[in-house]
């Protein structure tokens, strides 16, 4: 009779002893999960260490982008200060007003800055952006009682223009592209060939003129005429602004605010340039101190970082109100 409470190896699978073959694939299986669970721990390990150390670099770039030093904390002498308009002047472009005002506001409060300088290579763009550059200029210049000369690089050209007119002096080179006083606004008309294609433009409004200068509908001639009395109200303010910035050295012709505009050596012949010379010319030989320091704001990685996010984060919570009406 077997008894209970000493049962039999051979019986019981539990106390059975495993044969020497199935002891051995029984180590080579624990051995093989347990090296499996290591290299996914070392795995794992190795991903939180990487995702930590871009956070790191992340925050690091987001610190020294919004802790930049100025400018006149690195010059202990006296120096010429330089602030650069390039490319389109637009809001939101690096020749914005907020951009460039920082930066002249920096450099006309600098005690050791001389003169400022605007280093300008701009075709133009915002007569807006334009005007309230224009306007500050005119106010800094009267209360730091501190001159500003612009520089006339490649490109000099309409609201580029506007702003340098404001300066006490304009230098350019004598291949330089000056002028073009004149203000546009263009566009394109597609009403023809959408009806050699059968196609209708279906456009409903509330207001006669809420669909004023659309492309694909007709033009309408007062609509026409409404938008033309605009933009000659804003060439007008245009040539104010030329003329009580240079005065009596403008040497007015029929074609001076035609939008018209002439190279450097021209420019100083009709008045809109007061010479030949670079930026080392007017820091040399007009403001007499030659050392030059950028305070041109610039954006770095940080910040197009944290604007990339911005926007990406703004377009989702726009994104639940495209549903609604909108004024624009």
């Amino acid at each position: 009779m077997d008894n209970p409470s000493n049962p039999d190896p051979q019986n019981d699978p539990l106390l059975a002893v495993p044969a020497p073959g199935a002891r051995w694939e029984r180590d080579v299986l624990e051995k093989l999960v347990l090296s499996t669970l290591a290299e996914q721990r070392s795995a794992r390990r190795w991903r939180n260490g990487l995702r930590l150390a871009w956070l790191l670099v992340f925050v690091v770039l987001l610190w020294l982008g919004f802790h930049k030093a100025d400018p006149s904390m690195d010059i202990n002498g006296p120096h010429t200060a330089v602030v650069e308009i390039k490319g389109e002047i637009a809001a939101g472009a690096d020749a914005s007003a907020d951009a460039i005002l920082s930066a002249l506001h920096s450099a006309f409060e600098a005690e050791e800055a001389k003169a400022v300088v605007l280093q300008i290579n701009s075709p133009g763009g915002s007569p807006v952006q334009a005007g309230m550059i224009y306007d500050e200029i005119v106010r800094l210049k009267k209360k730091h009682d501190k001159p500003i000369y612009a520089v006339c690089e490649e490109e000099c050209a309409s609201a580029a223009y506007y702003i340098a007119s404001a300066t006490n002096q304009i230098y350019a080179d004598k291949a330089s592209i000056v002028g073009s006083i004149g203000v546009l606004m263009d566009g394109f008309g597609f009403t023809g060939l959408m009806d050699k294609l059968g196609v209708q433009r279906r456009l409903l409004t509330a207001g006669a003129n809420k669909g004023m200068l659309d492309p694909f509908s007709p033009e309408s001639e007062a609509q026409k005429a409404y938008a033309q009395a605009m933009l000659d109200q804003i060439h007008q303010q245009f040539i104010l602004a030329v003329k009580n910035g240079r005065g009596e050295r403008l040497k007015e012709t029929p074609d001076m605010f035609s939008g018209l505009f002439w190279n450097g050596a021209q420019a100083v012949n009709l008045g809109l340039v007061d010479g030949l010379g670079s930026v080392d010319y007017v820091a040399r030989e007009i403001v007499k101190a030659d050392t030059l320091v950028d305070y041109t704001q610039r954006e770095n990685v940080a910040e197009r970082l944290a604007k990339r996010f911005g926007a990406a984060m703004g377009h989702a919570a726009v994104g639940a109100l495209t549903a609604t009406p909108a004024l624009h």
